[in-house]
């Protein structure tokens, strides 16, 4: 099955690398980053911060592992990590992402 992540990450660090470096080890088959603007409060104050959203695809089996690389190199103290399990998905896409990160 296919796995997807919503992660945002700030713009202005070197988000490139990292999603580089995340579909090298094969954690992800692919990632696509959007600009977005983040409306959110954080310790009693109202912020307004320029990110990227980043879409990372991954298989089921990689999950946990490219879950827990989120988590440990993530540059935010408490960064949203969104893990959707889409119900449908074309097969050729699937079958790609699957042997792409090597499951």
């Amino acid at each position: 099955m296919l796995r997807l992540f919503l992660v945002p990450y700030p713009r202005d660090r070197d988000y490139a690398s990292w999603c580089r470096s995340l579909v090298s080890r094969r954690l992800a088959a692919s990632i696509n980053a959007a600009n977005v603007v983040s409306f959110f409060l954080w310790e009693n104050r109202l912020n307004e911060v320029e990110e990227v959203l980043l879409f990372i695809k991954t298989s089921s089996a990689k999950a946990d592992e490219l879950r827990k690389a989120l988590e440990s190199e993530h540059p935010y103290r408490v960064p949203a990590i969104i893990e959707i399990a889409p119900e449908k998905v074309n097969t050729k896409y699937l079958e790609w992402v699957v042997e792409t990160t090597g499951e």
